[in-house]
């Protein structure tokens, strides 16, 4: 599990980062990716990068204001520009509003797309998503308009099966080991083989939490609970605390306290304003770090892999 920043500013473009989206690479998972928000030019960001548009099979937008938004009708185009690779289905989460500000831009636009989107609506929190390898969780934020943030819980996994353990006892390779690694126990030639004898123990699944637009709020830390990783947005400095607030926003050291409260592991700190550049970016990495030590401000095209 790996993730990737296409853009890290906070409101409009600059020359150094691009408004906000986010990659939760799961290729060794499931081999897909998941997007977080789609703030313009994201399809022009995701040329800079090794990720295959088709590859993206679920987007995940936060809120509806337009540096998180305005990029999903040329990415959706594009994906469906892509003729000679197969044209896959998309799921879309957030909300409500969503499909009319998406379908309204490709009809006015003319743009027909080769795949189906599925729109998933949100009013509230809850679990809005559970397969066998994962479950996710969204929650309403404070920000100036409706706003969520994502929890992403990967399902234990089964213990690696100890094969040269089995082969050694007795058990041929084949279907049998198969049977053994389901959990069932098998016997052969008169020899009971126990599933607890040869599966290591489960491994434990990753906790990402990714949040929209924010106040520092308790919603905030319910969502980054025990997270291996939290990405929480860092508009302004400290001492801008009652401009984050009028806006909506965080400063880094709000967003390091909600990452402390919750028992994250790591916090990485995106939504970066324009004002800060070159050793002011520093100052806000510092600032967070005084509360929180594994903190540090992305960049657009960082990339991480999540432990």
């Amino acid at each position: 599990m790996e993730i990737q920043f296409l853009g890290t500013g906070a409101g409009q473009p600059s020359k150094s980062r691009n408004t906000q989206a986010i990659a939760l690479k799961l290729l060794d998972e499931r081999n897909e990716i998941w997007l977080f928000d789609c703030g313009e030019a994201t399809q022009h960001q995701i040329l800079n990068t090794t990720i295959k548009p088709r590859k993206i099979k679920k987007i995940f937008i936060t809120h509806l204001h337009g540096d998180h938004i305005f990029g999903l009708p040329g990415f959706l185009s594009s994906r469906s520009f892509q003729s000679s690779e197969e044209q896959t289905d998309l799921e879309m989460y957030g909300p409500v509003g969503l499909k009319n500000y998406v379908m309204t831009s490709l009809r006015l636009s003319g743009s027909k797309l080769g795949y189906r989107i599925i729109f998933h609506e949100l009013e509230n929190g809850g679990k809005i998503f559970e397969d066998d390898s994962f479950e996710v969780y969204a929650e309403p934020l404070d920000h100036t308009i409706f706003c969520l943030g994502y929890r992403v819980v990967e399902k234990n996994r089964v213990g690696e099966l100890d094969a040269q353990g089995l082969k050694e006892a007795g058990l041929p390779f084949g279907p049998l080991f198969g049977q053994v690694k389901k959990g069932q126990v098998v016997e052969y030639k008169g020899k009971i083989f126990d599933p607890k004898d040869f599966i290591g123990q489960d491994k434990i699944g990753k906790i990402v939490t990714i949040l929209g637009d924010t106040r520092k709020s308790n919603a905030a830390v319910r969502l980054a609970w025990g997270a291996n990783l939290l990405v929480h947005e860092a508009t302004y400095e400290a001492k801008e605390s009652k401009m984050a607030r009028n806006h909506g926003h965080s400063t880094s050291k709000q967003a390091a306290d909600v990452a402390k409260e919750a028992g994250v592991n790591r916090l990485l700190l995106t939504h970066i304003s324009a004002r800060y550049v070159g050793p002011l970016v520093n100052q806000l990495a510092s600032e967070a770090q005084e509360v929180h030590a594994n903190a540090f401000v992305v960049r657009d095209f960082y990339e991480e892999k999540i432990d």
